[in-house]
């Protein structure tokens, strides 16, 4: 693994700081996109499904990190690409997991109460999950590996930033969204639609621009993502199983814990105070944006083929 991707750390990538704005600008309308679509009956809905919601959030941001933590140790990636898989799995769910879901017959009220509650837990929880799984991997390389590579974690910066990208777009979005309900249902599907055109122009944009060395990663990065992918997805999917919880329960699940929101995750590794557009982290945050949409959708056919079974009603003879 290492000699595939020699050098790694140390990659720059070339990035204007328009292309900065640019992707800060539409992570904002993703998410105003996401919240205009939220509302309270959504956390209401929660109730309806009280241990199904308990495993979703146990799964994505408690189990997922954990078990990442283990794969890093296991594959033994460049430490750049390590961190970027620990911030990947400490990211919430992504924007298009509610689309999967009505693809894949899944419980969409679920995933969307899942993608809210989601949402806002991450304004903290990815801070510290990335500080605390972070922190383990930097003192495991320090005292296994014997690294040279300068890992720093500043959680403040990493909080403050995550409250602007996700906390203020989604009080902007859910305001808007209750108090104009009827520009809400008119706009939410083509701010969505164009949300996610601009949000692959900007990845598609950002791979364009460092095309020299990406022929050289290309294979070893898709690797680990596919196993990095699989074990999102698989994550959920046991939970929900070990859980009890209804087949369509179990589908939910699994696309909220495998689909991330790269987006957020691209613009922490941009962002000049944390990690300063690190190659190694940001090739493996694009990627895994591209490769998550496709093996999501795949993933919603397969699923879609499969019925699920029809309750029977039952007669009570008195």
């Amino acid at each position: 693994m290492y000699d595939l991707l020699h050098g790694i750390d140390s990659l720059h990538l070339n990035f204007s700081e328009g292309g900065l704005l640019f992707m800060n600008i539409t992570l904002a309308v993703i998410m105003f996109g996401v919240a205009l679509g939220i509302k309270v009956e959504n956390f209401k809905n929660i109730v309806n499904y009280p241990k199904s919601a308990i495993l979703g959030v146990f799964s994505q941001f408690v189990l997922l990190p954990a078990l990442t933590f283990v794969l890093v140790i296991i594959l033994n990636p460049p430490p750049s690409i390590a961190m970027a898989m620990i911030l990947i799995a400490a990211c919430p769910g992504g924007n298009i997991s509610n689309f999967i879901s009505s693809l894949a017959n899944a419980n969409v009220e679920l995933s969307v109460s899942l993608t809210a509650i989601a949402t806002l837990l991450a304004t903290f929880l990815t801070p510290i999950n990335f500080a605390f799984w972070g922190g383990m991997y930097v003192r495991y390389s320090q005292r296994a590996l014997h690294l040279n590579i300068p890992i720093e974690i500043d959680f403040l910066q990493m909080a403050q930033t995550v409250f602007i990208l996700l906390g203020i777009p989604l009080i902007l979005g859910m305001w808007v969204g209750h108090k104009f309900p009827r520009f809400a249902a008119k706009y939410l599907k083509p701010i969505k639609i164009g949300s996610i055109i601009l949000y692959l122009t900007f990845i598609f944009g950002a791979i364009y621009a460092n095309t020299d060395f990406m022929g050289m990663i290309l294979i070893p990065i898709s690797a680990i993502i596919f196993l990095l992918n699989a074990q999102t997805l698989f994550t959920g999917y046991i939970v929900g199983l070990l859980g009890r919880v209804p087949r369509a329960d179990r589908r939910s699940l699994s696309i909220e814990t495998g689909i991330q929101n790269s987006g957020l995750a691209l613009i922490l590794i941009f962002n000049p105070k944390l990690f300063n557009a690190n190659g190694g982290m940001a090739v493996m945050a694009a990627w895994w944006g591209i490769w998550q949409m496709v093996s999501g959708l795949l993933l919603a056919y397969l699923l879609a083929k499969i019925r699920l079974p029809k309750l029977k009603m039952v007669k009570i003879r008195r």
